[in-house]
């Protein structure tokens, strides 16, 4: 992991695709970022159907707040009442002109988009969008996902590829996602690495392998074991 407080710096793909500088790796897919945040994190955690007033989503990995996004639109349509909660763990937060630009190639996030931008240019790291209570917990991810005292019910664990960014992989880190998930709780990733499933496992979860969006053969999902 490159060093702490090191601020991202954002490559363009193509004149559109965010890449990261850090990791080498890009923001969301080459074929439809939105499309595979639906797919992945939200299908693969079994939303909206899940959804219910007070529902707290938890992510590493905020990004360009794409994951968000999707996340606001799919509980509008839904026309449900009260709040969502979404807490998002983030070492490296993208400059807001960049996230900007990220959220503009996607016509329906970026109509929704301005009060997360005008938040984050202006520092802001706990925000409502509309009915979305959000928090950016910035830093370490094993440094600060262990302190956070919430529990969510249901994760996308979206950090860059286990492969160029292993320590948001590691095994005291999906063990520390295992024990902040709230009983009959689930997590959703892109990734089908073997290490990465068997990490999930051992923090309780009952892991599956399943379809993956686009060109990736494979995703994981699962849901917290019942404890005794």
């Amino acid at each position: 992991m490159p060093p702490k407080n090191q601020s991202e710096r954002v490559d363009w793909k193509d004149g559109g695709t965010p890449v990261s500088s850090l990791f080498d790796d890009p923001y969301f897919s080459l074929a439809d970022g939105l499309a595979e945040t639906r797919h992945v994190f939200l299908a693969g955690n079994g939303l909206p159907a899940r959804f219910s007033d007070g529902f707290q989503i938890a992510e590493t990995g905020f990004g360009t707040g794409l994951n968000l996004m999707a996340t606001l639109i799919a509980w509008e349509d839904a026309d449900l009442p009260g709040t969502l909660r979404y807490t998002s763990f983030e070492a490296y937060p993208m400059p807001a002109d960049d996230m900007a630009r990220a959220l503009a190639a996607f016509p329906e996030a970026a109509a929704r988009a301005l009060p997360l931008l005008s938040a984050w240019g202006a520092g802001q790291r706990r925000f409502a969008l509309g009915p979305v209570m959000v928090e950016i917990v910035e830093g370490d991810a094993r440094e600060t996902l262990p302190r956070w005292p919430g529990q969510a019910d249901a994760w996308f664990l979206d950090g860059f590829s286990p492969a160029k960014n292993p320590e948001l992989w590691d095994d005291r880190l999906m063990a520390a996602v295992g024990a902040h998930t709230a009983p009959g709780g689930s997590f959703a990733t892109y990734t089908a690495a073997g290490f990465v499933r068997r990490a999930l496992q051992s923090a309780g979860f009952q892991v599956e392998r399943v379809k993956g969006y686009g060109h990736k053969r494979h995703m994981s999902r699962g849901t917290l074991c019942d404890t005794p």
